[in-house]
């Protein structure tokens, strides 16, 4: 039976983050991880610089490393077919990684015990402690295991009801030819091309010598359908179109309306990033939610006591609150509401002004009030 004062379900920056703190504070951590890192995890992987501080890293640490750290300046934005804006910053406003070597990079970093392709079959409660695959004893345990976490599926007692956003998405490298394509005409602004009902968005991000493609979108019917007329507008070249068709294509799924009626905490157990929902309800933005998350995670924990103790939910609640402060759940609108919206969104979006201040620096940047 292996023994630690927590045990993180789930290595990605959520998890890692968490682990690195309690690791950092004298805790015996352990993270679990149904894949082996580095995972085959594909990503638009947009980060805000708002990410760096909370995980007490230096842009300049990670780019030193060695792995894909594209920076942004400019944005073009648009509906799907339509002409697009181009937006332009004096600075970086953003960066675009590769998950594959992020999170393997946070999760060494963390120096918590790593036990990779681990999948969490059976969580039952003993006494003051928790048992995992009966082979895991812990007073603490974390759920970080995304939208599927088996976690936050404990604590909710079953799965969640409510739709997710749904997302397709490929990543592959570039060939010398279409590297120097790129260069030639562009600084590699990622390009947004949202959906003309307003109901998700598709992208096009490089990073470095890859390039990212996909769509999300909060409604998952016909989602198929949906990348291929995104990709039958976004390639009219029919041999790029074919080698777009047959990329690795991968789907995810994931909760961006809110904390909403979900719990985050029990007793000695609580749940973060994408098992909590805490994603970007406008952009669908993932990771620095999660790193944040996992940051006041670890902090409420160290508050609570001392490692090896198993703090009550009364104790862990300070985190549940300002979780739910921060993502408070979105309201829900009449259909006519929606297409009312949807139809003067489609106007707005032709707009320089609305697009800077509002789509990217508010909905995206997250550096508008």
């Amino acid at each position: 039976m292996i023994g630690c004062d927590a045990l993180i379900v789930g290595g990605g920056p959520a998890g890692s983050t968490c682990a690195r703190l309690l690791h950092r504070a004298g805790w015996n951590v352990v993270v679990a991880d149904r894949a082996r890192f580095p995972r085959d995890k594909v990503c638009a992987g947009w980060l805000t610089p708002a990410a760096f501080p909370l995980l007490d890293l230096d842009p300049a640490e990670y780019r030193r490393s060695g792995l894909t750290f594209q920076e942004i300046t400019a944005f073009r934005t648009g509906l799907i077919g339509g002409t697009l804006i181009e937006t332009r910053y004096p600075s970086v406003v953003s960066y675009a990684i590769r998950r594959c070597e992020f999170d393997h990079f946070l999760l060494k970093r963390s120096g918590a015990r790593v036990l990779e392709g681990t999948s969490i079959e059976t969580i039952r409660r003993d006494g003051d402690r928790w048992i995992v695959n009966d082979a895991i004893e812990t007073p603490v345990i974390v759920g970080a295991g995304g939208h599927f976490c088996p976690v936050a599926r404990y604590l909710r007692g079953g799965a969640d009801a409510r739709q997710p956003v749904v997302a397709k998405e490929a990543e592959f490298r570039l060939t010398p030819e279409e590297e120097a394509a790129i260069d030639a005409g562009s600084d590699a602004a990622p390009e947004l091309f949202f959906c003309h009902d307003l109901e998700g968005y598709a992208w096009r991000v490089r990073k470095g010598r890859f390039l990212n493609v996909g769509i999300g979108r909060r409604n998952p019917r016909h989602l198929g359908r949906h990348l291929d007329e995104f990709l039958d507008r976004l390639e009219p070249d029919a041999n790029r179109r074919a080698r777009l068709r047959e990329a690795s294509w991968k789907g995810h799924a994931y909760f961006a309306a809110g904390v909403g009626p979900r719990p985050l905490v029990g007793d000695g157990m609580l749940v973060i990033g994408d098992a909590a929902g805490l994603a970007y309800p406008e952009s669908g933005e993932g990771i620095c939610p999660a790193i944040e998350s996992g940051r006041r995670a670890a902090e409420v924990l160290i508050a609570a006591g001392a490692a090896g103790e198993c703090p009550n939910e009364a104790a862990l609640r300070p985190y549940a609150e300002a979780m739910t402060a921060r993502h408070p759940a979105a309201r829900s609108q009449a259909e006519w509401v929606g297409r009312a919206m949807a139809a003067a969104g489609r106007i707005l979006l032709r707009s320089q002004l609305f697009t800077r201040h509002v789509v990217l620096d508010r909905w995206f940047l997250r550096t508008a009030g």
